[in-house]
């Protein structure tokens, strides 16, 4: 070993440095900015809250008032029903749309184009007067005279929650099938193809390869479509019958006056059923994105963060042993 290696000798370990003691910038304005906006909307709570007019007895002697639960539930039960009517039809909607045959898929675009171009009020208001233009259905061979059965228009139309699912569930269905085409759309289509080469049905290859993966995008905006549907259950008072929670409560402050009460009633249970359900879609979101989420980012980024250290590292434990 020459003199000049013996006094180079091996290379020092280089330590790391300290870490940098950030201090954070105060930004006064935006602390002012808080204080005046909590002082405005905490003004706004107290003088709803201490308003006389509000009347917070009735609004207690009508928040658990048993027509308002029975109109609470039947706006609950419409609220799937059609959500239900419309997923089902969206779906079908949605495979015809994609479909290489070019009379479904014009027919699902036509249906969509039609339900989506026109306002629900007015359809709400056409289904509900449908007997004024078909006063009876038949049953047979279009074109030919051939009846098998008919039925008077009116016993559909007398029942208002028929009305309101046809009215709900066949407009949902032209919205719900591009969300699902969107999911489906979202989806590899080399996933499909290498699923067809093992023998897989196309059916199932969309059951069990493309629904599962496409319902990550799909949930999220069915699951706002759901919240979205029980507010505009609140259309079908128009309809009158008071069916629904708002078409109840508004048929009951009709006869005694006493609205603003009751619009806080309505107010309320509307809230804590929205409620629950962001609380149901934010459960559905994380089982069906699974891998995707930001957990799954965070704990990728941590095993990156420590393979990165175990890096560093090596060069200095190579240097100490030698």
């Amino acid at each position: 070993m020459s003199p000049r290696d013996t006094a180079t000798g091996p290379p020092a370990a280089v330590s790391r440095p300290a870490p940098i003691k950030a201090v954070p910038v105060r930004h006064w304005g935006r602390w002012v900015s808080a204080v005046i906006v909590i002082y405005l909307l905490a003004a706004l709570v107290f003088s709803f809250v201490t308003s006389p007019k509000v009347d917070w007895p009735t609004v207690g002697e009508y928040f658990l008032n048993p027509l308002t639960l029975r109109a609470l539930a039947v706006t609950i039960e419409l609220t799937f029903v059609t959500m239900m009517v419309g997923a089902i039809g969206g779906t079908i909607l949605a495979v015809m749309r994609l479909s290489e045959n070019p009379v479904l898929s014009w027919i699902a675009w036509g249906y969509i184009w039609f339900f989506r171009g026109t306002p629900l009020y007015v359809q709400i208001i056409l289904w509900g007067n449908i007997g004024v233009l078909w006063s009876k259905f038949y049953a047979g061979m279009p074109f030919t005279g051939l009846v098998i059965a008919s039925a008077d228009s009116g016993i559909l139309v007398n029942n208002l929650f028929f009305v309101a699912v046809l009215a709900l569930g066949l407009n949902e269905a032209a919205y719900a099938a591009e969300i699902v085409r969107a999911g489906i759309i979202s989806v590899d289509a080399g996933q499909a193809e290498a699923a067809s080469s093992l023998g897989m049905s196309p059916l199932l290859v969309t059951r069990r390869i493309v629904l599962p993966q496409a319902m990550r995008v799909i949930i999220p905006t069915m699951g706002n479509e759901t919240i979205s549907m029980l507010k505009t259950t609140s259309l079908l008072a128009v309809l009158g019958g008071g069916i629904e929670l708002f078409g109840r409560l508004q048929s009951i402050y009709s006869q005694t006056y006493q609205i603003i009460p009751l619009l806080v009633v309505a107010s309320a249970w509307y809230l804590i059923v929205t409620s629950l359900l962001t609380f149901g879609q934010t459960r559905l979101e994380a089982h069906f994105g699974k891998g995707f989420g930001a957990e799954e980012t965070e704990a990728a980024e941590k095993r990156a963060a420590r393979r990165a250290q175990r890096a560093d590292d090596k060069p200095a434990k190579e240097a100490r042993h030698e």
